[in-house]
């Protein structure tokens, strides 16, 4: 685990696995049925392999489906179900571009996502899904992704790629070149077959001029849950004087009002025209907070 003069400004991997934890009580998340990687998607035929259960005929049920060993121990007829046994894939997409490298309570804007990610992680391992991880701001693109995986190995990987992607961008923030968000977005629609789930985690800063029209054919093929992380600082500013650099050696003050006026953020309806979902991230809250953040999308909140 984090040490406390570290916590909340890196990404523990210890503490997004114990992160699991906290879901237990969550809804199963809504995972769409996809089909394994390919070209086209296409009608699902008959009844699925995967049997469902044994239970007593009635009325109308196959005959074919009739279950021999179990009929004879009972002396009633029994038969049967199946279902078909569906793909289930979850991208987690976290940025950790410069944009996302601050914060003025409790964690950055960058561990947020990363919490926040894990929680919606284990939702998808323990519903039964394949999960798979993605970073965002990385230069190098060899270790910013990682393919889908199954069952708690998945999680366990996906938390070493996000302490690791971290800890990288962090050490790059001075000198890394930032870049556009519909970049990494539209390698994880290549990357993932249709139907899956992409959990997005950014303050969609510098999204790119195509991030629009690319996030809405997304949608289409796809469950888009972004995960829009804010900062007390940009919802409720206190006044006063503040600091701000634009390169090494040269220093910006920005003196802000006895009562700052904070516009309405444009950005979750703006998501949801494109056919996302959205969800509020608080990088202040608590654990507790954070789980909550994920049982609604924010067109419902208050």
């Amino acid at each position: 685990m984090a040490e406390p003069h570290t916590a909340g400004a890196e990404v523990d991997a210890d503490r997004l696995i114990h992160l699991r934890n906290l879901v237990g009580h969550l809804p199963e998340p809504k995972l769409a049925a996809a089909g394994r990687p390919g070209g086209f998607p296409t009608r699902a035929r008959g009844n699925g392999l995967d049997i469902r259960e044994v239970r007593p005929y009635v009325e109308g049920d196959d005959f074919r489906h009739v279950d021999a060993m179990t009929t004879a121990r009972t002396g009633r007829v029994h038969v049967r179900s199946f279902h078909d046994d569906r793909d289930k894939a979850a991208l987690l997409i976290a940025d950790f571009r410069p944009p996302m490298l601050w914060g003025t309570r409790r964690r950055l804007k960058s561990v947020a996502a990363a919490e926040v990610l894990a929680l919606c992680g284990w939702q998808a391992v323990m519903a039964g899904g394949r999960l798979g991880a993605m970073i965002v701001g990385l230069d190098e693109v060899e270790g910013s992704f990682l393919a889908l995986r199954s069952r708690d190995r998945a999680m366990a990987e996906a938390a070493g790629l996000f302490a690791y992607g971290h800890a990288r961008a962090m050490a790059a923030a001075g000198r890394a070149r930032s870049q556009t968000l519909e970049v990494s977005l539209e390698q994880a629609g290549r990357l993932m077959p249709s139907g899956s789930t992409l959990y997005l985690a950014t303050a969609l800063d510098d999204a790119g001029d195509d991030f629009d029209a690319l996030a809405e054919a997304i949608a289409r093929r796809m469950r888009l849950v972004v995960l829009l992380v804010t900062d007390a600082f940009e919802t409720a500013p206190l006044p006063g004087g503040y600091p701000w650099f634009t390169r090494p050696g040269r220093v910006n003050w920005t003196d802000i009002g006895v009562k700052p006026s904070v516009p309405p953020d444009p950005r979750p309806e703006r998501l949801r025209r494109l056919g996302a979902e959205v969800r509020l991230v608080d990088a202040a809250a608590t654990d507790e907070q954070l789980c909550l953040a994920l049982l609604e999308d924010s067109r419902h909140a208050a």
